[in-house]
């Protein structure tokens, strides 16, 4: 029996509903899965229309109704949308409020066991927050509404994977939130996750967070204090983790093959190498192959790894690669789990 995935279409002023569209013109989505759409019949006609897919759009109430066949786009309508209340390409709170809603309604759907997966198409932060939802991302979001206290964002593509310790906060508040408990328990999510994706004994390597990963304390002492005691912890229990390895190195190496995975320190650590091997920017092609992973929930989550891309909305440009990668891995991921 295939998983039913639920897949948000992001915010409707963005690319989201067109490469929500385009992702379900693959065959190997439905080889792997019956996805159904949540969002906004006004905004689906219209990408239907703009990709030139012209499928047979199938509204459902709940998802034992799918048809889950190629040429027939299953959706949930929300009806948060109506000609003249929203705008493409622009940040809008109805949007914003759509895009957050759609997301509340696949995790309830999950956490009720109706869809054995989200994967999520992009929103946008500032559109959410106008219209009143203060969250800063969809890794918030999941956690909040599964109660959900130790979490961590994977980022992957097919060069590498990384977890992040801290995420959307200043740089001053992440040193601050680099506590030996915080990094013993991403390296056991890093764990739990690769193992949940098929790799028996995952390497893992962790990034030191200052310079040098501090140099024998020359430039900072979070490496002392809280990043080897957590390492040694954690191999103490058999988990082959090695660490505090320098940042400009360790993505080389885990490149390379030394490392499944790598336990970033902050955002942009992990984001910026990952982003590099995954973006690719040529004329009128943008191509983007990254997946965000989000580890420690009671619900599996994938999503797209890039923005709403309001500037190429409605032009058929965007590639749905990454949407595409994230149905594929979170269905995977849903075998293992209605195996176990």
């Amino acid at each position: 029996m295939k998983p039913i995935l639920a897949i948000t279409m992001g915010d409707p002023s963005g690319i989201g509903p067109e490469i929500s569209i385009k992702a379900l013109k693959s065959d190997k989505v439905y080889e792997k899965c019956v996805p159904i759409i949540i969002g906004d019949y006004e905004s689906l006609k219209i990408a239907n229309e703009i990709t030139k897919t012209n499928y047979i759009l199938h509204e459902i109430k709940a998802p034992d109704e799918a048809v889950g066949k190629k040429g027939t786009i299953d959706f949930i309508n929300l009806g948060f949308l109506s000609p003249g209340n929203w705008e493409m390409k622009k940040v809008n709170k109805v949007s914003g409020n759509a895009a957050f809603n759609y997301v509340v309604t696949g995790i309830k759907l999950a956490m009720a066991n109706k869809v054995q997966g989200v994967i999520t198409g992009p929103i946008n932060k500032e559109a959410i927050h106008l219209a009143g939802h203060n969250y800063s991302g969809h890794t918030e979001i999941f956690a909040d509404y599964t109660d959900t206290k130790d979490y961590g964002m994977v980022l992957m593509n097919d060069k590498i994977k990384v977890i992040h310790a801290t995420t959307h906060v200043s740089m001053r508040k992440a040193c601050d939130l680099i506590t030996e408990e915080r990094i013993y328990k991403v390296i056991h999510l890093a764990y739990d996750s690769l193992k949940m994706m098929g790799i028996e004994n995952p390497k893992i390597g962790v990034a030191g967070l200052n310079a040098h990963a501090s140099e024998n304390g020359l430039f900072g002492d979070e490496e002392a204090k809280a990043i080897i005691p957590a390492v040694h912890k954690t191999q103490k229990e058999g988990i082959n983790v090695e660490g505090p390895i320098p940042p400009d190195t360790v993505f080389v190496k885990a490149v390379a093959g030394k490392y499944d995975i790598v336990v970033a320190m902050y955002h942009d650590q992990g984001h910026i190498p990952l982003k590099l091997l995954s973006f690719s920017f040529e004329s009128n092609n943008t191509s983007v192959k990254g997946i965000n992973y989000t580890a420690g929930l009671p619900i599996i989550r994938v999503s797209v790894d890039h923005g709403t891309a309001f500037d190429i909305a409605g032009e058929n440009i965007a590639s749905e690669e990454s949407l595409i990668d994230s149905i594929v891995l979170g269905a995977k991921i849903a075998e293992q789990k209605m195996k176990s």
